[in-house]
C-alpha cells in the first residue's frame, strides 16, 4: 500500500536533517534551512514533494501551535513590567515601519490598501532568529536587549488586529468597510469577553482536575483540545484560527499551569512549524531570484537599512542612548515569521499578485539569512559610526556592551526537603529566590503561602526563562531525578553561563557526569550520608570534637578533589 503523504513527510524530514546540520555548520538560523529545503523539495526544485496540500495542512497546524504558545507566553504582569519597551517601543517601531513603507508604495502608484498591508509585512521582524542571537550571545538582558525583546512582544501581539484588518483592507470601500469594521468591533469585545470568562472560571477548576491525576499524558491532550477548541470556533464565526489559537494560550497565561503547558507544547510547535517554513519555502521560485537579482538585492538592503533606521528612532524618540537604539534597530532589521503568516492572509485575500509574493519571500529570506551576521558584528557598526561605549550607571544603557545583566536572585529547582530549607534559610537572610517544582499540590499549597514557586518542568528552556533563571547568580537543582538533573544542568550552563550551578545527586558515581555538563558544585547524598555515620561513630567512641571537624574536613577535602581530578581527566570524553 502506497502513501504519498508519509513519503513526502520522509523526503522532507531527512532533506531538512541534511540542510540544518550544513548550514548549522555555517551558522546559519535553522530557519533559513527550512525554507531552503523548501525551495529545493518544492516545484521550482527537484520536485520531490507532491502532497502539497497535505504539507500545507501540517503547516496550518505548525502556525495554530506557534500562536498558541505566543498566547501562553503573553502575560499581563510581563507586561506592564515592561510597557515602556513594549508600548513605547514597539508601538513606534511599528507604526514608522507601517507609515513610511505605505508612503513609499503610494509614491510608486500602488493602491493604498496594497500600501499598509505592504506596511504590516515589513514591520514585524523575527522573534525565533533575533532572540536566538540575543540569547547565545548573552545580550538577552542587556538594555537593547531587553528593548528588542519588548519590541518584539508587541510585534507578536500586533500581528492578531492586522490579520484581522487585512480581509478589510482587501474589500470594498465607503459604508462596507465601516459595517465590517463594526462586525469586527462586536466580534471582538464578544471573544474578550469569552477569555475573560473562561480564563477566570471555566478552565481553571477543569486543568486542576487533570493535573491532579500526575498524567502528563492527560495534561498535553487537554490542552491541545483547548487551542483547537477556540481556533475552532473563532473559525466558525468568521475570524481566524491563529487568532483562537492566541487567544486558547491567552486563557491560561496567567494561570499557575502556563510554564507546564509551555514545556510541553514547544516541541510539536517546533516540529510542526518546521512544516510551515517548509511549505513557505517551496511558494518560493528561485527562477524569480536569478531572473531579478538586481531588484532583489537592492530592496533587501533597503528593508534592512530602513528598518535599522526606523527602529532607531523610535528609541531615541523614547529618550534611550543612541548605543541601545542603534543595536537594537539592527537587531530588528529583518523581515520575520510571523510576515510569512500574515502574507498568507493577504493572498487568500487577493492582496498579492505572484511577481509581488515572490519579491515578498526573496527579500524576507535574505534579511532573515542575514541577521544573525548583523548582530554578531553591531557592537563594530556602532564602533564604525563614532557611537561611544556608555559606562555603567549612565542613563539607560547601564551596562558595557554585551554585558550579562543578573539580579542577586537565587534559583531553586525541586521544592522537597532540601529546597525547602533551603528557601527558608535564603528569605531569613532577605535572599530574593525563585522557586520551580512539578508537584502542582506542592505549588498550590506554597503559593498560598506566600512562596515564590511556580508549577513547570526545568527540562525545557522556555520553562527556565520564563521562570526567571537569567536574573539567578545561583542556581541550585534539589531533585531526585539523575537524569532529569543530568539534562538540566546541561541546559543551564547553555542558557545562562554565568550562573553559579549546585547540583544535588544520591550517588558518588553521578558526580563526574554532572561537572562534565557544567555544575560547578556537586553534592552526593550517598557520600554526605557516610560523612554522618562516621561523625556519629567517633562521637559514640568519645573523640574530640575539634578531632572529629578536622577528620570530616579532611574526608570533604581529600573525596571532592577526587572527583575533581576524576572530572578533569574525563574532560575529553565528555565534551565529545
Amino acid at each position: 500500500m502506497h502513501y504519498p503523504v508519509l513519503s513526502d513527510i520522509v523526503v522532507i524530514f531527512a532533506l531538512a536533517a541534511v540542510v540544518l546540520f550544513l548550514f548549522h555548520r555555517i551558522r546559519i538560523p535553522p530557519i533559513i534551512g527550512f525554507l531552503f529545503t523548501g525551495v529545493i523539495a518544492g516545484p521550482g526544485g527537484i520536485g520531490a514533494v507532491t502532497e502539497v496540500a497535505a504539507v500545507e495542512v501540517l503547516a496550518e497546524v505548525g502556525v495554530i501551535l506557534l500562536m498558541f504558545t505566543i498566547g501562553l507566553e503573553f502575560s499581563i504582569r510581563d507586561f506592564l513590567r515592561m510597557k515602556k519597551a513594549v508600548l513605547g517601543g514597539g508601538g513606534l517601531q511599528v507604526s514608522l515601519s507601517t507609515v513610511a513603507t505605505m508612503l513609499i508604495c503610494i509614491a510608486m502608484g500602488l493602491p493604498l490598501s496594497l500600501g499598509v498591508f505592504a506596511g504590516f509585512l515589513v514591520a514585524l521582524s523575527s522573534t525565533a532568529i533575533v532572540l536566538k542571537q540575543l540569547q547565545s550571545s548573552a545580550q538577552i538582558e542587556s538594555p537593547h536587549g531587553r528593548l528588542t525583546l519588548g519590541t518584539l512582544i508587541f510585534q507578536d501581539v500586533i500581528i492578531v488586529p492586522m490579520m484581522l484588518l487585512t480581509p478589510i483592507l482587501a474589500g470594498s470601500s465607503g459604508d462596507a468597510v465601516g459595517t465590517e469594521l463594526l462586525m469586527l468591533l462586536v466580534k471582538g469585545i464578544g471573544i474578550i469577553a469569552l477569555v475573560v470568562i473562561a480564563a477566570r472560571y471555566v478552565i481553571p477548576p477543569i486543568l486542576q482536575r487533570v493535573v491532579g491525576t500526575r498524567i502528563t499524558e492527560l495534561f498535553f491532550l487537554s490542552i491541545v483540545a483547548l487551542c483547537f477548541l477556540v481556533a475552532w470556533l473563532t473559525s466558525s464565526i468568521g475570524l481566524s484560527l491563529a487568532l483562537g489559537a492566541f487567544l486558547a494560550g491567552m486563557i491560561i497565561a496567567d494561570s499557575d499551569y502556563a510554564l507546564h503547558a509551555l514545556g510541553n507544547v514547544l516541541p510539536f510547535r517546533d516540529l510542526f512549524t518546521s512544516f510551515f517554513f517548509v511549505s513557505v519555502g517551496m511558494l518560493l521560485e528561485p527562477s524569480f531570484i536569478f531572473a531579478n537579482p538586481i531588484t532583489v538585492v537592492g530592496l533587501t538592503l533597503a528593508v534592512i537599512v530602513g528598518k535599522t533606521l526606523l527602529a532607531t528612532v523610535a528609541a531615541l524618540l523614547l529618550r534611550y542612548p543612541l548605543r541601545t537604539a542603534l543595536l537594537m534597530g539592527i537587531a530588528l532589521s529583518q523581515i520575520g515569521e510571523f510576515s510569512f503568516i500574515l502574507s498568507r492572509v493577504g493572498i487568500a485575500n487577493g492582496l498579492f499578485t505572484n511577481d509581488v509574493y515572490q519579491m515578498f519571500l526573496s527579500v524576507s529570506v535574505l534579511t532573515m539569512a542575514a541577521t544573525p551576521v548583523l548582530i554578531q558584528i553591531a557592537p563594530r557598526i556602532a564602533m564604525k559610526l563614532g557611537v561611544r561605549t556608555p559606562v555603567y550607571g549612565e542613563g539607560e544603557d547601564a551596562v558595557e556592551p554585551g554585558e550579562h545583566l543578573t539580579g542577586e536572585e537565587l534559583f531553586i529547582i525541586g521544592f522537597g526537603l532540601n529546597g525547602r530549607n533551603l528557601y527558608h534559610a535564603a528569605d531569613a537572610e532577605g535572599i530574593p529566590v525563585s522557586i520551580l517544582e512539578m508537584n502542582f499540590d506542592t505549588v498550590r499549597h506554597e503559593q498560598a503561602r506566600g512562596i515564590p514557586i511556580q508549577f513547570g518542568d526545568a527540562a525545557h528552556d522556555a520553562v527556565l526563562l520564563h521562570a526567571g533563571l537569567l536574573r539567578a547568580r545561583v542556581v541550585v537543582i534539589a531533585i531526585s531525578d539523575p537524569a532529569a538533573t543530568a539534562r538540566i544542568t546541561q541546559r543551564i550552563r547553555q542558557i545562562h553561563p554565568s550562573a553559579h550551578v549546585i547540583a544535588r545527586t544520591r550517588f558518588v558515581s553521578e558526580v563526574p557526569r554532572l561537572y562534565g555538563l557544567g555544575a560547578h558544585e556537586v553534592i552526593p547524598e550517598e557520600f554526605e550520608t557516610s560523612v554522618e555515620i562516621f561523625k556519629r561513630t567517633l562521637r559514640s567512641l568519645a573523640v574530640n570534637e575539634s578531632e572529629i571537624q578536622k577528620k570530616i574536613a579532611h574526608l570533604r577535602e581529600d573525596c571532592y578533589a577526587f572527583l575533581r581530578e576524576d572530572d578533569e581527566n574525563a574532560a575529553p570524553t565528555q565534551a565529545s
